[in-house]
């Protein structure tokens, strides 16, 4: 391996050293990859991806998967009865919704967009805002229990919809299945930890990107991308400065200041920290930034570029010099070689 793909490799795996070891990712690959047990879950990662770290008090297993990934789009779980997970994170738009800001289920808009959930097993935290959101299943808590603005809505009903899904024969033997040995399989507990397996599913990596740079397939990325990939990891351009590791994403960890709170960078958008978020399948997450105030990834060059020497009032990674109509042609090629078309249709209802 030679030239720009072996920076990009030596890049990517320090990224993504610092993020498994952040998360306390398992260096040695688990003893049932040999002999996985029937109730066992066999992680099937793409080349160079680390293991995902998983609570010791949510073990993985394909039947817990299985019932999370029905519970997804399980309408019962909004106080209304018509929406899901999935209302919000929808499979063909890379687990987002299309719109700027998010909606709730009794119609209240919520102050940002819906992230994107494509790899979150890797997160070492949740949401646009919380550092302290460190699991899944507390990130879910929000959505299900929030009543300023009401998401989900299932404050008060938590009996009644526990009720329900212990009544259909269905769901009360995957429950059964997916925990075994609880006194009580339905608890909204486990319909949590169950989404919460599942989630931990939702690994992209076999976009043309990833078949370039892990599986060597010269032909995967036009010369366009190669050339814009060129440009992402330099320091004229400076996206990998936020944007990092294999998952193209930052953490609160990114910049720390000398309090030790998170001094995330500022890019013109928000007053206020907010999480880098990943570049995996970003040509399917439009709208753009938190609150979605960029409905395309030419419009949203269009912002870096136009801070010039503003920048230095904001970040030090972002870029100083304007982009050639080629560079930006090239630029956009290399964001959407990230797209892994077999992945948004990997996890369908």
């Amino acid at each position: 391996m030679r030239g720009p793909r072996r920076l990009v490799v030596l890049a990517l795996l320090v990224g993504s050293t610092a993020a498994s070891g952040a998360i306390g990712a398992p260096t040695d690959p688990p003893a049932s990859r040999s002999a996985p047990s029937p109730a066992s879950y066999d992680w099937h990662l793409p080349r160079g991806f680390p293991t995902p770290a998983v609570p010791a008090d949510n073990p993985m297993n394909l039947a817990k998967v299985a019932l999370g990934h029905r519970l997804f789009f399980e309408p019962r779980l909004s106080v209304t009865g018509h929406e899901s997970c999935a209302s919000c994170h929808d499979p063909a738009r890379s687990f987002t919704d299309g719109k700027a800001r998010a909606t709730g289920a009794l119609g209240d808009t919520l102050p940002r967009s819906a992230m994107a959930l494509v790899n979150v097993a890797y997160n070492i935290s949740f949401g646009w805002t919380q550092p302290g959101v460190r699991s899944l299943e507390a990130q879910m808590r929000q959505p299900l229990f929030n009543t300023h603005p009401v998401e989900l809505g299932l404050t008060g009903h938590e009996a009644a919809v526990t009720a329900e899904l212990a009544a259909d024969p269905q769901y009360a033997a995957a429950f059964a299945s997916a925990f075994p040995g609880a006194d009580t399989p339905v608890t909204l507990d486990h319909v949590i930890q169950a989404i919460a397996a599942f989630e931990r599913t939702l690994i992209s990596g076999d976009s043309p990107f990833d078949r370039y740079v892990f599986q060597g397939d010269h032909t995967a990325l036009s010369e366009s991308a190669k050339r814009g990939m060129a440009l992402f990891f330099s320091r004229q351009v400076g996206c990998s400065g936020c944007h990092s590791g294999f998952n193209f994403t930052g953490t609160w960890r990114d910049n720390q200041g000398d309090t030790g709170k998170p001094a995330f960078a500022n890019n013109g958008t928000s007053t206020q920290p907010m999480r880098v978020p990943t570049l995996r399948n970003v040509a399917l997450t439009a709208p753009y930034m938190h609150d979605g105030r960029f409905l395309t990834l030419e419009a949203v060059l269009d912002h870096y570029f136009s801070l010039g020497e503003r920048a230095i009032h904001y970040d030090a990674r972002l870029p100083r010099t304007a982009l050639t109509m080629q560079q930006r042609a090239d630029l956009i090629a290399f964001l959407t070689s990230l797209t892994d078309e077999a992945f948004v249709h990997r996890f369908e209802p």
